[in-house]
């Protein structure tokens, strides 16, 4: 996508796909007319398995945001992913606190385009699938990615993160 082609998105999402150009990635943002903000609706939408999204979830951990990338198939197990992780506990943020850590709303945070890097773990059980989609910055845009491309991207730790 060129830099002309990334007028057309959302403000979010343009900052998403430039760091995705410069990152090397190929997928490009696309912005979907039906809303992708669940797993499910995103999977209904792109007509993928729901395994294949890679939802992006802020918790707060020792009193600081993080990211869990985690499969859309299943939920996250939050004291056990703190234990594997060697975190504190992991509480869900709140919108407000989604917002300020991430610039983005939930149901549309990228892995990428946060004001400041997040300790980020990616779901074991995204390697699962050889393609999957993230969120592009909005409720309505989503890029095709790997899990090893979500691990360079966010400089992340795979970990399961359910039980």
């Amino acid at each position: 996508m060129s830099p002309q082609d990334h007028a057309a998105l959302p403000v979010r999402s343009q900052e998403v796909a430039r760091i995705l150009a410069e990152a090397g990635v190929s997928g490009t943002v696309r912005e979907l007319t039906e809303s992708t903000r669940t797993a499910a609706e995103a999977a209904a939408a792109l007509g993928c398995e729901v395994g294949a999204i890679a939802n992006s979830l802020v918790f707060i951990s020792d009193d600081e945001p993080v990211l869990v990338m985690t499969s859309g198939r299943h939920q996250v197990d939050t004291t056990a992913l703190a234990a594997r992780w060697g975190r504190g506990p992991l509480r869900r943020a709140t919108a407000d606190q989604v917002r300020e850590a991430t610039g983005q709303a939930i149901g549309g945070v990228a892995p990428v385009g946060h004001p400041r890097p997040l300790p980020t773990v990616v779901d074991a059980a995204l390697s699962d699938y050889p393609r999957l989609w993230a969120a592009g910055g909005t409720p309505r845009t989503l890029f095709p990615t790997t899990a090893d491309e979500l691990l360079r991207l966010t400089n992340g730790r795979r970990l399961p993160v359910g039980p």
